[in-house]
């Protein structure tokens, strides 16, 4: 009994290696039937169809029919082969040596391989290697990306070999490539297609050569390096750029978006008005802001901006808000920091505040802040005509008029409307006329008759 079972197990065994065997479709062993076959048209007999010379599945019956030989598990590839190749046998001599394309120089019968470039260029006529060619003759050989099967996948053109012309400094960002482009497009489709370009350019319908390109994903397989032009290499190009920018913004246009210079210029600059709004291209989004410009990193930058800030203040103002500036500068006492203004300011800040060369309400509170520090200081007005707070003026008031005309926000940090009309209102108080020569009341009341009824009472007017 137990012999019977062993003996059945291992026949259950061996009829599942069989199977397991047959599930393995056979290669066929070209130099193991060397001695059978005299010539490759027995097997590989010519045909009408551009595809590869292979057999057909009866043909291996002949032999292996499971008597004389076992029978094989082969049938011919269907579908087009994985390559790019525009290569057809029916366009070639039928009395070609087949060993010529598939078998090296002085091979043994049937040491065969697939045939090679090299083998190629040797009938044709010339001994330059592969990717030696000049760029223009690619399409003598190769389809375009586009027109590959879908054999040839992401992973194969990730692979694709690069012409030494590709190699040149020069190839990508100083413009080779697109010279290289204009002579021969289509010998750029064999390896690109629009994709690949729209990596870099935000313009392919301006650009002919992108436009005559056909679409295809499989060409983002290929790692593409977004570098700068020559230009952008200069070691001043972050203070030059403006300049270049403002003479040739088309340029800029065929790489550069709005959001590449708003990731550094806190406002948009005029001349990049003119370029796309948005960056569709992740690569370049996620390049962020740059470095600051070579002198912040000089040693003594942080006393020394003061000097350069103040001589042109719209270049800091080109990345830099005035939010920033008061982090450090705005007084605080308790923080040690040191302050905004440079020394002597309390003696010359009147001439400044009414030329208003800088705003004090940035860091301010007008209304409190100057009264407090001039009742401090004792520099204050003893009655609403009197000098004191007015650059300890007496005469102040009879050219307090022009001041307030120039400045009248500064006015406004200690007088109230009732202040003036204690003087100025139509019907009442000292009836100084705050009007100045060659007034046009009719037209001012067609504008805002509001603002004639602040001085002039109902029916005065």
């Amino acid at each position: 009994m137990k012999r019977a079972l062993l003996l059945g197990g291992i026949t259950l065994s061996l009829a599942g290696a069989v199977l397991f065997a047959r599930r393995i479709p056979d290669r066929f062993d070209h130099p193991k039937h060397a001695r059978l076959f005299p010539s490759c048209v027995s097997c590989h007999a010519g045909t009408t169809s551009p595809a590869a010379l292979l057999p057909p599945a009866t043909a291996c019956a002949t032999c292996h029919d499971g008597k004389e030989q076992r029978t094989v598990d082969w049938t011919p590839r269907e579908g087009p082969r994985p390559s790019n190749l525009t290569f057809d046998h029916r366009v070639h001599p039928e009395n070609t040596d087949c060993l010529s394309c598939h078998a090296d120089e002085g091979a043994a019968w049937m040491q065969v391989r697939a045939a090679t470039p090299t083998n190629c260029f040797a009938c044709h006529g010339t001994r330059t290697e592969h990717l030696a060619q000049p760029d223009s003759t690619c399409l003598t050989c190769h389809v375009t990306l586009a027109q590959a099967p879908a054999a040839i996948t992401i992973a194969r053109v990730a692979a694709f070999p690069s012409p030494p012309s590709h190699a040149a400094a020069n190839f990508g960002a100083g413009g080779g490539h697109g010279a290289l482009a204009k002579e021969g497009t289509q010998s750029c489709a064999t390896c690109h297609a629009q994709e690949f370009c729209t990596q870099c350019h935000l313009d392919p319908a301006a650009t002919p050569t992108i436009a005559a390109l056909a679409p295809d994903p499989r060409s983002l397989a290929i790692p593409v390096a977004l570098t700068g032009p020559s230009t952008h290499q200069a070691a001043d190009f972050e203070r030059a750029h403006g300049r270049q920018a403002r003479s040739s913004i088309g340029s800029c246009a065929t790489c550069h978006a709005q959001p590449n210079c708003t990731a550094c210029h806190v406002t948009l600059p005029k001349p990049a008005e003119r370029l796309a709004a948005t960056d569709p291209r992740p690569t370049w989004a996620a390049a962020g802001r740059h470095g600051p410009p070579a002198n912040h990193d000089a040693a003594d930058w942080e006393s020394r901006h003061a000097g350069l800030a103040s001589a042109r203040p719209q270049n800091c103002a080109t990345c830099h808000a005035r939010s920033e500036c008061l982090e450090c500068h705005r007084p605080d006492a308790a923080q040690g920091l040191a302050g905004y203004h440079a020394a002597g300011f309390l003696v010359s800040h009147p001439a400044q505040a009414y030329g208003r060369q800088s705003s004090c309400a940035d860091c301010h509170n007008t209304q409190s802040f100057c009264q407090d520090c001039h009742q401090q200081s004792g520099v204050v007005a003893s009655s609403r005509l009197a000098g004191g707070f007015h650059d300890a003026k007496p005469a102040f008031a009879l050219g307090h008029g022009q001041a307030a005309r120039q400045s009248l926000e500064s006015c406004v940090s200690c007088h109230a409307e009732r202040d003036c009309m204690s003087c100025h209102a139509a019907t009442r108080g000292r009836g100084f006329n705050p009007h100045g020569p060659g007034f046009n009341p009719e037209r001012l009341k067609k504008k805002n008759p509001g603002m004639c009824a602040a001085c002039h009472a109902a029916g005065s007017i």
